[in-house]
């Protein structure tokens, strides 16, 4: 039996052009991001083929052009369920 693993990967967006991999990993670190990131009111979207695609982004590395559509979609539920808008 193929055991599930849980992978998160937290995203920063703000300091940089475009939206940086901040930190990422796989079972208890996952679920370790997961919590802080719960803990600090942060945005969390599940996409299993948005986190296999980023999973191939380095720490610390802008996301690839190719991924920006799909960010850009994520980046603009967290605001709307902020209630902000892209200029706030």
């Amino acid at each position: 039996m193929k055991r599930l693993t849980k992978e998160a990967i937290a995203l920063e967006y703000g300091q940089q052009d475009s939206p940086t991999v901040l930190a990422k990993g796989s079972d208890e670190l996952a679920l370790d991001i997961i919590e802080e990131a719960k803990k600090h009111g942060i945005f969390i979207a599940e996409d299993p083929a948005l986190v296999a695609a980023l999973s191939q982004v380095g720490l610390s590395e802008e996301i690839p052009e190719e991924l920006y559509h799909a960010v850009a979609v994520m980046l603009s539920w967290a605001y709307w369920m902020k209630g902000l808008k892209p200029q706030d």
